[in-house]
């Protein structure tokens, strides 16, 4: 990315179920959620919001395989989206089990993640 216009951060979890993409997903609408870039299109090429350049990097404390990429490319609206998987992130204990929600054991998964905008 040559210019890098600014940087949002966020927290997801997954409480039940152990659902990595789920905390992933949560993560980056966490972070994108209270924006508005109303001047940023005035500095992409050809004012164009496909010009714009999206980098998401996701803190992930496990199941990295089954993290599904492209659901979490699939809620960023705009712009040319690329992923990085760094580790990081939490899985701790939701200190209950719940059959219903799908749970396997009593971890939460917790991702951070880093929402870099420029072109």
């Amino acid at each position: 990315m040559e210019n890098l216009f600014f940087i949002q951060v966020g927290m997801g979890i997954d409480l039940h179920g152990q659902d990595i993409t789920q905390a992933a997903i949560r993560a980056v609408r966490n972070a994108i959620h209270h924006n508005s870039m109303p001047g940023l299109r005035s500095v992409l090429p050809n004012n164009d919001l496909k010009n714009m350049k999206v980098h998401v990097k996701l803190a992930v404390p496990c199941d990295k395989e089954q993290l599904n990429i492209e659901k979490v490319i699939d809620i960023l609206p705009y712009g040319q989206v690329t992923v990085e998987i760094i580790d990081g992130g939490m899985a701790t204990t939701s200190g209950v089990i719940l059959p219903d929600k799908q749970d396997k054991n009593d971890l939460m998964y917790v991702v951070i993640a880093s929402v870099e905008v420029g072109c």
